[in-house]
């Protein structure tokens, strides 16, 4: 796989989706307050972390996994379908699969283990839907 056939926008793009998603996903809005009450954090825990790191790190982080989404989506037959689908099979089938796992010798809830594990799972489904559409 030649990283030279990478398109770089689409990369940036799915990276950003990732963040964005996240941003939503645990908002208020959708499933920060459950997040929250499984995590036992108050709005005071929240205010005390450095959110410029985290958003920063956050970004960095979802970048790698676009990239690496990318290298293995980085072919010509590559079509959205298929890159929502491999997005699917890696969010899914890694990293939720990774989270319960490691959720289930941490003793955490299904509903902290699904909160993440959804997230993952529909942003990985959204990056390579980018990442195939824009091949």
């Amino acid at each position: 796989m030649d990283i030279s056939t990478l398109n770089w926008l689409a990369v940036i793009v799915a990276a950003l989706s990732n963040f964005l998603i996240g941003g939503l996903w645990y908002s208020p809005v959708l499933f920060g307050k459950v997040w929250m009450k499984e995590n036992n954090f108050s709005e005071d825990d929240l205010k005390k972390g450095n959110m410029g790191k985290i958003f920063v790190l956050t970004f960095l982080f979802s970048f790698v996994m676009a990239f690496n989404l990318a290298m293995f989506l980085n072919d010509a037959k590559t079509t959205a379908s298929w890159g929502a689908i491999a997005g699917f099979l890696a969010g899914f089938g890694w990293v939720t699969m990774s989270i319960f796992t490691i959720g289930q010798f941490e003793r955490k809830s299904t509903k902290y283990m699904l909160i993440h594990g959804g997230y993952v799972t529909i942003s990985f489904v959204v990056m390579g839907l980018i990442i195939g559409l824009w091949r």
